[in-house]
Order: C-alpha cells, then structure tokens, then sequence
C-alpha cells in the first residue's frame, strides 16, 4: 500500500527546495577522508597550549566574534570572577591589581558583568569605573577608626536582615548577591559569601514581614542588599505582594545598581511584574557619566526610574566630571 492511500492524501511538495549533497561519478556520496596522524598532532599541541597559557590580560583581538552578541544575553552576564573568563579578561590588569585580586578571599568579590567590563578602560588603571570595582593592596589598608560596619546598620537590626533605625521607615536586606561588586560598598562584610555569618532565604524574610505586620507605626520600605533585582521575578513577586497588603506600608522603594550594570535584566517580564505593585520607587546608582549609555538609558515602558545620582569623590575629582551628568 502507497503512502498516499494511507495518509488518505498525496504528499505535500516540500516547503523549500532541496539541494543533493555533490556525489561522484558513480552516485555515490563521497566519504571523509580520515584525519591524518600530523594533523591530529598538531590539534593536540594547539589544545595542550591552550590549556596551559595564562587566563589574565587576555587581548580583545582574541575575543569571540560574537562577543557583541553575547553582551545582550541576560544568563551569560552573571559571571562571578571575569578575570577567569577569556570573554571578559580584556583588561590589562596592572601588578598592584593583579596581586589583590589573586590575594583576595571572602565577602565582596571581584565580579564584574561582561557589559561593565566592556566600558572600563582596558590599559588604564586610574580610569574611574576600575578603580571603583578592581581592587589594589590599599584595600588591605585598615586605618584607624575603621569598621566592618560603617554605617552601624547591625545595631538597629531587629530580625535578621531588617534594620529599623527610624520610627516609620526599615531598610529590608533581601539578598547578599549583587551582578558586580563595587569595591566601596559599606555593607562588603555581608555581600558575595554565601557561607557567611549572613544568610538571605525566604525564611528570614517571613520573620522580617511578621515584624512589619506587628508594627503599625511603619510606612516606609526600602528593598535593599545585595541587589533585590538579583533575585528572580518569581521570587520578588512574592516579596512585593506580600509587602503590599500590610496595609499600613505606604511607599515601596528599591535600591539597585542592576540597570547600570546588567541592563539586560531589565525585561519587559520584570517591567510588567513591578507594574502590578504601583506606587513603586526605584532609586538607581550611578557613579559616572561613562555609566550613561544607550542601553542603560533604555527602558521598558511603565517602569518607574527616578536615577539619583550618588558621587564617588575620587572618581568626581573635577567639578567638569560633576556637571556632565
């Protein structure tokens, strides 16, 4: 029995045409001829070579030709340790960075995304946005009056993750993970260790929304960390929902870096999940002009951004710097 008849129709023609593969005289299709023992060799010395060559200071010619590409891929970003990764290891580290970084161990790493490596200046180590998330041995420099806690923020700790420092407002740490790490941040004893003294998990947070729900006189939330838009849409969702029907809480805000960063995080998925929980603040960080390009100024719509800017006094050194932005 025909194909035809059992189908109960005739065959469809192909939807495009189909190219035969070349054959030779005899119709048949030619085989591949098997690697020789000189060419296997010579893949095995390039293998073993580039196995053992150093992965720093890798130049930006041998980066992938879709490097660009890549730079718009949201998964590919989260890179923990760039200087480890030959699409991000563009920059000339000088000996002071590379002997800090390669000494480092503990809260705040060195990560930094794919895309704010691509706007830091390659051979320069004075230039503003690598001095502000590649460390030198000064880091290693405690001064007197010094603290692990600058700011005193485990004073006014009430649960774990929530400080309540003034009578109507809290500051809600929600993760310890951020996309990059900025070498100033004051909460560096808490960010980037997952296995430290510091834990983030929704167990804690349903101890820090008990605490807001038995307090009244609480207005205001800042989201903070880490980076809350680190945490996936989901799971922040679910935050945001339950923040919003303690009925007393009046302002939503949340403090982030990402949108400098990572734009690539900024979907219209995570646009149209924030839109659900209106009035919602978002103050954004930024630290120079060089932050402010096309695709960190780009937004999707309805979603709120009122960017306050928060100097860095080394990098705005000059009152020309300041009055760019």
């Amino acid at each position: 029995m025909s194909l035809q008849l059992l189908r109960g129709r005739d065959l469809k023609p192909p939807l495009r045409a189909l190219h035969d593969k070349p054959r030779d005289s005899r119709g048949t299709l030619p085989r591949k001829r098997p690697n020789s023992p000189a060419s296997a060799r010579s893949r095995a010395r390039r293998l073993s070579a580039s196995r053992s060559a150093p992965r720093r200071a890798i130049s930006i010619t041998l980066l992938p030709r879709n490097f660009r590409r890549r730079l718009e891929r949201l998964h590919w970003q989260f890179v923990p340790h760039p200087f480890a990764c030959g699409f991000v290891a563009r920059l000339v580290l000088s000996e002071d960075e590379r002997a800090a970084v390669g000494r480092h161990e503990g809260p705040l790493p060195v990560g930094i995304t794919p895309y704010y490596a691509s706007l830091m200046g390659r051979d320069d180590p004075a230039e503003p946005l690598r001095r502000t998330h590649i460390m030198t041995r000064d880091e290693y420099v405690r001064l007197p009056g010094e603290a692990d806690d600058p700011l005193g923020e485990d004073h006014d700790t009430v649960v774990p993750g929530l400080v309540h420092r003034y009578p109507d407002r809290v500051l809600f740490l929600t993760t310890g993970t951020c996309s990059t790490y900025c070498r100033y941040c004051t909460r560096s004893r808490l960010v980037g260790n997952p296995g430290g003294e510091y834990q983030f998990s929704t167990r804690q947070w349903e101890r820090a929304l008990a605490y807001l729900e038995a307090h009244t006189e609480i207005r205001d939330v800042l989201l903070s960390g880490g980076d809350p838009l680190s945490i996936g849409d989901d799971k922040l969702d679910w935050l945001l929902g339950r923040l919003r029907a303690i009925k007393h809480i009046e302002f939503l805000r949340i403090g982030t870096k990402i949108p400098v960063v990572l734009p690539q995080r900024i979907t219209k998925s995570l646009a149209k999940m924030l839109k659900k929980h209106h009035p919602l603040w978002m103050s954004i960080h930024f630290t120079h002009p060089r932050e402010l390009t096309p695709k960190s100024r780009s937004r999707p719509r309805g979603l709120p951004m009122p960017a306050f800017r928060l100097a860095a006094r080394r990098c705005f050194s000059k009152a020309s710097t300041m009055m760019r932005q």
